[in-house]
């Protein structure tokens, strides 16, 4: 298993965004440098929310280096989530423009805490709401690994460019997703309040042969006991396919 830092996280290079603006397919490129500094020609790959959207883009535009994908939490590629800001994706079956908005609990959380101080603290507040309030949140565990996410940043405020993808629209985001012939696995949360599960299911619906699991109780953040095990496990069971296809 290979996982790395995208640009402008942990201790990958931070971009001067003024000068050097980036967008979807630049994350892109930066995963298949990683692939290609291992020596692999393609890749099984799993990849969450942004992470996920990474990886439809390369299921669709560079498919010889995907051998199967597994799409957590995420939405279809060339939907833009911001508020009032939803495009529509060429060739998906439902127009994307319905899929719904993240859900008012979190928005008023990222209101009421807008200009706070940023830290761990905050992200743990932050990450308590993502988990919804169906499966338990594991605090501690949540709390440690956003304690090590901040002692290994760079920068951790350049994690903010990311924010900007989005509106950084172009023809690459706007390619049909039923272009994709990978074995695909689509996981998401019932309780995702960022992309509730029409998101996850219009991903499926969209990508030819791809398997929907929805699993109970889960939101966008992975901090539940059993939680991290249970999506291991669905991962590795993509594996089957992709040896065989």
């Amino acid at each position: 298993m290979i996982r790395f830092d995208h640009r402008d996280t942990g201790r990958s290079s931070i971009v001067d965004v003024d000068r050097h603006p980036y967008g979807l397919a630049d994350l892109a490129a930066d995963a298949l440098a990683v692939l290609d500094a291992h020596g692999l020609p393609s890749a099984h790959l799993a990849g969450a929310s942004m992470g996920g959207v990474v990886a439809q883009w390369l299921a669709v535009h560079r498919p010889a280096r995907v051998s199967a994908l597994t799409l957590l939490s995420t939405t279809p590629m060339g939907h833009d989530p911001g508020p009032g800001r939803q495009r529509a994706a060429a060739g998906q079956p439902a127009d994307p423009a319905d899929l719904p908005p993240p859900t008012p609990r979190f928005l008023r959380h990222l209101a009421d805490t807008d200009g706070d101080p940023a830290g761990v603290e905050a992200d743990v507040a932050l990450f308590k709401v993502m988990n919804g309030d169906v499966r338990p949140f594991d605090e501690p565990a949540a709390r440690a690994m956003l304690q090590r996410c901040w002692a290994r940043a760079t920068d951790p405020a350049a994690a903010a460019h990311h924010h900007l993808i989005g509106a950084r629209m172009g023809p690459d985001l706007l390619a049909p997703l039923s272009t994709i012939t990978a074995p695909t696995t689509v996981v998401h949360g019932d309780q995702d309040p960022i992309f509730p599960p029409a998101h996850g299911a219009a991903v499926a619906a969209a990508i030819p042969g791809a398997r929907l699991h929805i699993v109970p109780g889960m939101g966008h953040v992975y901090f539940s006991p059993g939680l991290p095990e249970h999506l291991a496990d669905l991962i590795a069971a993509q594996a089957p396919a992709e040896s065989s296809g």
